[in-house]
């Protein structure tokens, strides 16, 4: 049995993540960002051993969140799941880069770590004078970039965990909307299988992975300065440093 954290696990693919764990067996701790999401989550996935509360786009609440895991002890996997798509670009900045790259470095290391991107990273630019200059520019696409990247240079510098990213596929979520195309089950089973299977194909890191399948990536995620950089300037926003 595997101890597993997920982010924005009160509806989409994060509760169906909770769930497909929960159903195998394993110890899942869900996360909303109010207390009236919270409930739902659980409603959703009473199996869960708990639900903690904390908004991403504040982050002084990201912050407590980490806490809030900590005092829970070590987990096995963390599932970084939560994102926002139809939302003005610094919220879009916070909670889909800076709340990863926060959790990530405060929460005890676990085995393993799954960050959810998207296949629209591809159209990404990493551009972070951009950034320090008009939050406005950024967008959703770069924003995923920014995940992979961080992944990126989790896998680079802690070499004792697994860490990987997902693309789940343009599935049938609140977030993708009725008619996406892609196989919902597909799209919530790659991060779950990540997180707790034996199969020797998931005890991998820095790789890009699409319906249990290793994919091409934007080659920026991998540049060492870049992701370097990156790192710094998560910092001088946060004032929390990646441990090294």
């Amino acid at each position: 049995m595997s101890k597993i954290f997920i982010t924005g696990s009160a509806d989409g693919l994060g509760q169906l993540s909770a769930t497909s764990l929960i159903k195998q067996g394993h110890e899942v701790v869900l996360h909303a960002r109010s207390a009236e999401r919270g409930r739902e989550a659980v409603k959703k996935n009473p199996g869960a051993e708990a639900v903690l509360i904390g908004d991403l786009s504040n982050i002084q609440e990201t912050k407590d969140l980490a806490g809030e895991v900590n005092k829970l002890g070590v987990f096995d996997a963390v599932i970084h799941n939560a994102g926002v798509y139809l939302a003005p670009s610094n919220e879009i900045f916070a909670v889909n880069v800076l709340a990863p790259y926060l959790l990530t470095s405060i929460i005890e290391k676990p085995k393993r770590l799954i960050y959810l991107t998207s296949g629209m990273h591809l159209q990404g630019h990493a551009k972070l004078s951009n950034v320090k200059t008009e939050m406005s520019r950024i967008t959703y696409s770069d924003s995923k970039l920014y995940v992979l990247m961080l992944c990126m240079a989790v896998a680079r510098k802690w070499r004792d965990v697994f860490s990987n990213a997902v693309d789940p596929g343009w599935v049938p979520t609140k977030m993708g909307g009725r008619g996406a195309p892609d196989n919902l089950e597909k799209g919530y089973e790659t991060q779950t299988w990540l997180a707790v299977s034996d199969d020797e194909k998931v005890k991998v890191t820095g790789c890009y992975f699409f319906h249990q399948k290793q994919r091409h990536h934007n080659p920026e995620a991998d540049d060492v300065s870049l992701q370097d950089s990156f790192l710094n300037f998560c910092m001088d926003i946060t004032g929390i440093s990646f441990p090294e």
